[in-house]
């Protein structure tokens, strides 16, 4: 079992920026995931795919609403994932949530399909 804990999320103005981290763990053997990515969910929104990056080569996928001001890394010393989130809005409240898969998705990082997620940090875009 993976566990996931997310952190860096809180209060921002519009226009402003944030960074948020998840740090991966298990125990019991070494940590392996095919890839890792950020998901949010809105206040009566579905839950929406933001961005996912390849854990051995650091490819990466954006969805359209955040491409070019989100921005996904790792640090595979560390097992963490971070999210880099500049030029706020008030539509990017939400609750943000890290995301882990085991295996490849069968049409590629646009399709990630994640076995672990995190407990979720509430980012709130005041304008």
């Amino acid at each position: 079992q993976v566990q996931l804990v997310e952190s860096g999320g809180g209060l921002v103005q519009a226009g402003g920026s944030l960074r948020l981290s998840c740090a991966a763990s298990v125990s019991g053997r070494t940590l392996r995931v095919y890839a890792m990515g950020w998901f949010r969910q809105a206040p009566g929104k579905e839950r929406e795919f933001l961005a996912a990056i390849k854990w051995s080569d650091g490819s990466v996928y954006y969805a359209d609403s955040v491409k070019g001001r989100f921005t996904i890394s790792r640090a595979n010393a560390v097992n963490t994932v971070y999210l880099q989130m500049t030029s706020l809005k008030s539509e990017d409240t939400a609750v943000y949530y890290c995301a882990a898969g085991e295996n490849p998705p069968r049409w590629g990082l646009r399709y990630f399909d994640p076995d672990y997620w995190g407990q979720g940090t509430q980012v709130t875009v005041s304008s």
